[in-house]
């Protein structure tokens, strides 16, 4: 994957970074990495932590991330990484993935799921296209993403407490899964910059942001999210092509209900993949 020249292996006192104790994480699935992917922070993060961070890293190319480790205490060392693998978010287009996500899962799988109204089963159909952005604009994008990770780490008693602070050699949020070849996808789609290429264009048109990665789940903010009943439809096509699991292992199955509940005028997007 073409990245920038990677600060980790040099961070210093002099690089301006105010780090907490902390660890550099070079752990893939095939042995040591060449360099390491990521820092993250031994303890919990405090609010603040993000905006901070963010500041002083991106000088360096670095952009922040928290990381979970979940119920089983999984940290980034034992998330399987494969940057071997990982391709670059670029060289892909979003519409063309999300199509062919779409032609292997929805016909069967939103066919078989969701209902019409009287009871019959109601086909998935072709792929519809991206969805158009908002027509209204919304928060800064970067001030919604530290005011998703202030409230995160505000609450310790979360099914995200004890969240860390991370810190990623990217050029974009949408690129941190694939600059840390992340693998949490890895049943739905074994190179995740195809599904970064799709997070580009979500920063793109809704201004979404990766707040959050654990073992096998992500978690974005959203600067821009759709505000009528149609945005909200179309963009649910892209959800379920982006992340079945979504739709198809969580009640009430049902792809326009989804829409409604999860994407309308909601500011954080959160996906899992079995």
């Amino acid at each position: 994957m073409a990245t920038l020249p990677n600060p980790l292996p040099n961070l210093a006192p002099s690089s301006g970074l105010d780090l907490p104790p902390g660890s550099l994480v070079d752990a893939t699935l095939d042995g040591p990495w060449h360099e390491p992917l990521l820092w993250y922070a031994d303890g919990p993060a405090a609010p603040r932590d993000w905006t901070a961070l963010r500041a002083a890293g991106r000088r360096l190319g670095l952009l922040p991330v928290l990381v979970n480790g979940g119920s089983r205490g999984q940290w980034p060392e034992e998330w399987d990484l494969c940057p071997d693998t990982t391709t670059y978010p670029g060289d892909h287009d979003a519409d063309e993935v999300l199509a062919g996500y779409w032609t292997d899962y929805a016909d069967d799988e939103v066919g078989e799921a969701g209902q019409a109204g009287d009871g019959t089963e109601r086909s998935a159909g072709s792929w519809p296209g991206l969805a158009p952005a908002p027509e209204e604009a919304g928060e800064d994008p970067d001030e919604a993403a530290a005011g998703l990770a202030g409230v995160i780490t505000a609450d310790p008693d979360s099914w995200l407490g004890g969240a860390r602070m991370a810190l990623v050699p990217a050029r974009r949020s949408a690129d941190i899964p694939a600059a840390i070849g992340w693998s949490g996808p890895v049943n739905h789609e074994n190179d995740v910059a195809r599904l970064c290429a799709v997070l580009r264009s979500w920063e793109d048109r809704y201004d979404a942001r990766v707040v959050v990665l654990g073992f096998d789940t992500m978690i974005v903010s959203v600067g821009r999210p759709p505000t009528t009943p149609e945005e909200a439809r179309a963009l649910a096509a892209e959800h379920y092509a982006f992340c079945p699991d979504n739709i198809d292992q969580s009640p009430p199955y049902d792809l326009d209900v989804y829409a409604e509940k999860h994407l309308l005028d909601q500011e954080v997007w959160s996906f899992w993949w079995d």
